[in-house]
This record gives C-alpha cells, sequence and structure tokens, in this order.
C-alpha cells in the first residue's frame, strides 16, 4: 500500500463533495509529475485529502483509491476546461482515478501545524514552492500524521 495526497480547492471540489458521492472521479490534472503519480496509484491506497487556495487550507480527511488510472473523459471533451487538443483516445496524455470516501476530520490539519512539527520536514506539501496535486506521502509520515493529529478530529 502506498500514501497519497490530493491537493484540491473547495470551492472546485471538497471534502464534503466527495462525501456526498461516495466514490468521485479525480480529473483534470494537467501536469506530468502529478499524472505520472495517478498512474502509479493502486486500488486501496489511502491519500489525505487535502484543501488548498481557501481561507483555511490542509488536510481535511482520507480517500481511498477506488478504481485505478484509466483516460481522463474531460481531456476528448472540446467544451471541458480540461480539453486537450493533442489527446486522442488511442493515445490519451492525461488520466483520472476513482476516489472512495473515508473519513472528514472534525477540524482541518492546518498547513501551519504541519509546516511547524519537525517530524515532517521532508514531507512535499511542507517544502517552499510545493504546488503539486498529487503527491506521495511517505508510510511513517502518513501515520505519524494519523496518530498525532487526527485521533480526535
Amino acid at each position: 500500500m502506498r500514501y497519497w495526497l490530493l491537493k484540491s480547492e473547495p470551492e472546485a471540489y471538497s471534502i464534503d463533495d466527495l462525501k456526498r458521492q461516495n466514490v468521485g472521479m479525480w480529473d483534470g490534472v494537467r501536469n506530468y509529475a502529478a499524472r505520472n503519480n495517478i498512474r502509479m496509484m493502486e486500488k486501496g491506497d489511502l491519500a489525505f485529502f487535502y484543501h488548498s487556495s481557501a481561507a483555511m487550507i490542509g488536510i481535511a480527511g482520507i480517500a481511498e483509491v477506488a478504481r485505478t488510472a484509466y483516460p481522463d473523459p474531460t481531456q476528448f471533451q472540446k467544451n471541458a476546461d480540461h480539453y486537450d487538443p493533442k489527446a486522442t483516445t488511442e493515445r490519451p496524455i492525461w488520466y483520472a482515478i476513482d476516489m472512495r470516501f473515508k473519513r472528514k476530520f472534525k477540524t482541518l490539519i492546518p498547513l501551519a501545524v504541519l509546516k511547524n512539527d519537525p517530524k515532517l520536514n521532508t514531507m512535499l506539501v511542507v517544502q517552499k514552492g510545493s504546488r503539486l496535486s498529487v503527491q506521495e506521502v511517505k508510510e511513517k509520515d502518513f501515520t505519524y500524521i494519523m496518530n498525532m493529529y487526527a485521533q480526535d478530529i
């Protein structure tokens, strides 16, 4: 099993949206490194659901990979925000996954808390300039965050 962190702007797609759907498509990723991470995800992998570009940014809950990578249908839809004219059904460029809601934290774990914890100083999300929307999380960091910050929230 691997662990991940998925960033989403809550106005576009929040943990509450995923909770309502139970299983939702994680689409629209248009960064090659993030796309490569999506293609490495396996069914059953867990991910922190991270709210970005909001008044409160940080980890909002947990999701699980329900379906592994498949061609992102929005790359083929000319009227879609994420349309890519270079993509074809024979040679897709971008991929999506399906995520299943697992848990919403009672309170968000703020980025500032993660940044101020010296045990998490190697996590990608706390690095200056880290903007990758799909990133791997080391098992030790995932476990530490769950044990330290997510027990009562």
